[in-house]
């Protein structure tokens, strides 16, 4: 077994979505899970065929974001995973509409960090170990970090 690291980096303003499902169809059914959760989203994603011709199926609605995140998936190149680069919408206002969908296994990570995706490969193929989001934790929070927090939330509309 060898172990990889295969590096994304997002797009300016954009954020990733990276996750396991298990069928051809997870493509097209992410697809309508996104526009139906955000109608103005805009994003690419890729997905990694396990089986067959093992393709990266994409679909997404900025051809753009669709060829990064085809690029990126063939980069990873692990076995029914899928890549999203959104815009226009944060990943918590899709993520119940994309583990909604019957064949999505699990999702290891959702950011607009960077990311470094260990893999590891063997002679069948690759596979997601686990994924490095951002950098490492700096201190624990103060009183006016705390504030900050709070009022950034307020400011951008996702607390009263």
């Amino acid at each position: 077994m060898e172990l990889k690291i295969v590096k994304i980096d997002p797009p300016k303003d954009a954020n990733i979505i990276l996750g396991q499902a298990h069928f051809i169809k997870t493509a097209e059914d992410l697809y309508e899970a996104l526009v139906n959760a955000v109608p103005t989203i805009r994003f690419g994603l890729g997905f990694c065929e396990s089986s067959g011709p093992c393709l990266v199926r994409s679909e997404g609605n900025d051809p753009d974001l669709k060829q990064l995140a085809a690029q990126k998936a063939f980069e990873l190149g692990c076995g029914h995973s899928f890549l999203i680069i959104l815009k226009n919408a944060y990943p918590i206002n899709v993520l119940d509409k994309i583990k909604a969908v019957p064949e999505v296994c699990c999702i290891y990570a959702a950011t607009a960090n960077p990311l470094e995706i260990v893999i590891a490969e063997t002679e069948q193929g690759r596979g997601i170990m686990g994924v490095i989001d951002g950098s490492k934790t700096k201190s624990i929070e103060t009183e006016n970090d705390l504030k900050e927090r709070k009022e950034f939330l307020r400011k951008i509309g996702y607390k009263l």
